[in-house]
């Protein structure tokens, strides 16, 4: 079981340096979910159910939800924005002609 408990622990900085340091965004969220799984595991082997039931419930998945819809919210953002300035400059362009 100790051994069980040191990889569950190893698994959880692993994957709270790897969120930290991910460059994509969506892959940075991925990681925050296993980590808050790994976390719900720990608390159940700490004889905590309702922590982990919490833990899986808000950290799994709520947070994970707000988190794609907030990606999702950006990236539609941006893919406007780009095409707001493609529209611009091939209306600057028309003019200029």
């Amino acid at each position: 079981m100790t051994i069980f408990i040191c990889i569950l622990l190893s698994f959880l900085v692993i994957c709270a340096v790897a969120a930290s340091f991910a460059k994509n965004l969506l892959n940075s969220v991925l990681i925050f979910m296993a980590y808050s799984l790994i976390m719900s595991v720990i608390w159940m082997i700490l004889e905590s159910p309702d922590l982990a039931i919490t833990e899986a419930a808000v950290g799994a998945g709520i947070t994970s939800v707000l988190f794609f819809v907030t990606l999702n919210r950006i990236r539609s953002m941006f893919k406007n924005a780009v095409e707001n300035k493609e529209k611009k400059e091939s209306s600057n362009e028309t003019k200029t002609e």
